[in-house]
């Protein structure tokens, strides 16, 4: 092995997801060519690298790096090059060239230790020169993480993700127990995690590591929507992933279950194994809608009759029956289910409802699962309509770790009705957040499209409310005359029947365009976007069109789409500031989706004259504005809400010219264009196509293969998952404690 000492002149290519990087190194010498595993190297950077040399057949000699050492600059020229490299936020090359001016070769020593006196340099004030100290440490112990981390195949992207998680800590908890990476970390998967176990030397039979194994089964299941596992499902899905015998994961089992971290519950044919926090939310959901539906409230001096009567009169409606008897039933249950599906007049009986609860001077809250959700529903009802989240009040809890809901049993809601929306969209932890805070007394009605798909996470909370049969539901399925002329709404509900749409009739809304392969289903698509709709429907072609696929990956996934739409609606230009991280290119005029809920990320308007916090999964925004010296995009939300995210945040962050079905759920969009191809059968079923129809208000294209359209809508296989909420349900109307409801 040979030693060589220089400077960094050039990075000529760097991979950001393994950390592969080539590129020039000065020394006393001569100019040389390396390569090799060299993470968050910067131009001007002085490092000793240890390798071979080895000859490329197209690029000649270049030295091989085996591993390396960073050195401090020591040249005035070295630690300007570093400093303006962009590697400390708040320094730019100019800022660069003023502190080095001053400080010299001592500058790397004065930002260590002592940052305030940066602020003898003009432009440099108390506030910023703390800013370039802090970002100084943190790019050393991230540096320094991700030289640690190499050998242990963790590229630099992830050991940013761990490095936000646990920060200082982050080495001395990795080497410790590598296993808390694949709970703590997402991408980090169980997989990867024992790679590092194994290279550090821990036992395949460690507790450690079947505890872990177990957890991340479970943890895995909440992905597919199941509460619990069984246990001969558990065991035979834990074996797969720890490649060792039964004997010790049935003892690991029984050890979780004392320590208190999994719940095991008798089933019917065999027991059923819980996570802790998911046990308790799906008997925590059953007991209060018993608790909400048994409540006897005092009989009301009103005629209800008479009183939905005047309401039609007042708003110039007129009620079909079932509606008749949704109002109805909302003024005089406890809990109460509202489903049906477009044109059916759940928007007419919603307001219907909330009419007749003001008369009787009642608050009523409203409430759904999404900021996009809750944004329609306030469109809809002209009334504010919070997120279930903004409703509970989100806070922090008293360590500031972690996010509690303030209002709970013991500080509840204060309402006399809760509505929520979209309540298809809510698992089972949200649903038994937000029943906690309501007071036994309350009337609680929930609104949903049962048809649609089911929530992202655990359970199957409306679905199994309505097949308990312990609260009252109606299902408005009457098409009303004026839904009739849309082809949407026609086409989703023959789509509910397993019926043959019609396609294609002339100065209608739902298109089908044939195509038969991938490559031409692409070029359809981005002809459609780009030239087609917008100039024949006179629409903003980013803005309000979407388009929605099943999957992420393949040529039709949400990935490639997006790399494709962002090409054509928003090319490389030289007046558009851009950044590349973790191989995606984000560039000012994105179109952009926050994909988990971020509950104190700060926004505020362009004129600061509002400010708040809270920007959710589902929600879209367009990149505004890139500042590469401070490293952080912005982007500007409900055209107004302007948020900054610090590069390490861009994980939050996806591109959503493109999306996939399911996030779309909760949403509206003038057009919907959605691919027709080959997909795994468990992703081309009858009630995934009816969510995607169901987001469009305007139009409709479906681009594709016939056969495939043909397959989902006769596809009406439910993935069953495992929940026992229906089953806890029925238990008390079956054991006659309560009646079933008619």
């Amino acid at each position: 092995m040979e030693n060589i000492k220089g400077m960094i002149n050039e990075i000529i290519f760097k991979n950001e997801d393994n950390g592969y990087t080539v590129a020039t190194l000065e020394t006393n010498d001569d100019e040389i060519t390396i390569v090799g595993c060299l993470p968050t190297l910067s131009i001007g950077e002085t490092i000793k690298v240890n390798g071979k040399w080895i000859n490329h057949k197209i690029y000649g000699p270049q030295f091989e790096v085996e591993s390396f050492m960073i050195d401090t600059p020591s040249s005035v020229d070295g630690i300007i090059a570093y400093l303006s490299s962009g590697m400390i936020k708040g320094i730019g090359p100019k800022i660069a060239e003023k502190i080095v001016q001053k400080f010299g070769v001592d500058t790397i020593d004065i930002i260590q230790r002592s940052p305030q006196l940066l602020t003898q340099i003009d432009g440099i004030g108390i506030k910023k020169a703390e800013q370039i100290g802090e970002s100084f440490e943190k790019e050393r112990e991230l540096r320094n993480l991700i030289i640690n981390l190499a050998s242990f195949g963790i590229g630099a992207n992830y050991c940013l993700r761990i490095y936000k998680r646990y920060k200082s800590n982050s080495l001395k908890i990795v080497k410790e127990n590598p296993y808390r990476l694949a709970q703590d970390i997402r991408g980090i998967g169980f997989k990867l995690a024992d790679d590092i176990a194994k290279k550090i030397g821990i036992s395949p039979y460690s507790k450690d590591r079947i505890m872990q194994g177990i957890i991340y089964t479970l943890n895995q299941s909440l992905g597919e929507g199941h509460t619990f596992l069984p246990r001969s499902k558990l065991v035979s899905e834990a074996r797969k992933i720890l490649e060792i015998e039964e004997n010790y994961i049935k003892d690991e089992i029984t050890s979780l279950a004392l320590d208190h971290q999994i719940q095991i519950e008798k089933g019917y044919s065999e027991e059923n194994i819980y996570l802790l926090p998911y046990y308790i939310s799906e008997n925590g959901v059953c007991r209060k809608i018993i608790q909400l539906s048994q409540h006897e409230f005092e009989k009301l001096e009103i005629d209800i009759d008479e009183e939905i009567k005047k309401i039609e009169e007042s708003e110039d409606i007129s009620l079909a029956k079932n509606q008749k008897d949704a109002v109805t039933k909302a003024l005089e249950k406890g809990v109460f289910v509202l489903t049906g599906g477009p044109g059916t007049g759940k928007t007419t009986t919603i307001n219907t409802i909330i009419k007749l609860f003001e008369n009787l001077n009642m608050e009523i809250l409203l409430a759904a699962p999404t900021g996009r959700a809750a944004k329609r529903m306030s469109e809809t009802t002209n009334k504010e309509a919070k997120t279930i989240h903004r409703l509970l009040e989100m806070g922090y809890s008293q360590d500031d770790d972690e996010f509690v809901f303030m209002k709970s049993e013991d500080d509840p809601l204060e309402a006399d009705v809760v509505i929520i929306d979209e309540v298809s969209m809510v698992d089972v932890v949200l649903m038994y957040s937000l029943l906690k805070a309501i007071k036994v007394g309350t009337r609680v009605i929930l609104v949903g499209d049962s048809d649609q798909l089911p929530s992202v996470g655990a359970g199957n909370v409306l679905r199994d409310i309505i097949d308990s049969q312990i609260v009252p539901v109606v299902k408005l399925d009457e098409i009303f005359r004026q839904a009739k002329e849309s082809m949407i709404v026609v086409n989703a509900h023959k789509i509910n029947k397993g019926e043959s749409l019609l396609l294609n009739q002339k100065d209608k809304d739902f298109y089908f365009i044939q195509r038969t392969n991938n490559e031409d289903i692409v070029k359809e698509i981005l002809h459609l976007v780009d030239k087609r709709l917008p100039e024949y429907y006179k629409v903003n072609k980013i803005k309000d069109i979407q388009i929605l696929s099943p999957m992420r990956k393949g040529d039709l996934g949400v990935i490639n789409l997006n790399n494709e739409l962002q090409k054509v609606l928003n090319p490389k230009d030289r007046l558009k500031t851009e950044e590349v991280f973790q191989n995606r290119i984000f560039r000012v005029g994105d179109k952009v989706m926050q994909i988990k809920n971020n509950y104190n990320k700060k926004w505020e308007t362009e004129d600061e004259s509002e400010k708040g916090e809270g920007i959710y999964n589902g929600d879209i925004g367009y990149v505004y504005y890139i500042n590469k010296e401070e490293k952080t995009i912005h982007v500007i939300f409900d055209e107004s809400k302007i948020v900054k995210y610090e590069y390490s945040e861009l994980d939050e962050l996806d591109h959503s010219f493109c999306t996939t079905i399911h996030k779309s759920q909760g949403s509206e969009f003038p057009i919907v264009i959605m691919p027709m191809a080959w997909a795994p059968p468990m992703l081309l079923t009858r009630n995934l196509l009816y969510t995607g129809v169901t987001r469009a208000k305007r139009l409709v294209v479906l681009v594709g293969d016939i056969k495939y359209l043909n397959y989902m809508i006769k596809n009406n296989k439910i993935y069953d998952r495992y929940s026992n909420l229906k089953g806890k349900l029925s238990m008390f109307r079956d054991e006659g404690i309560i009646e079933k409801s008619e």
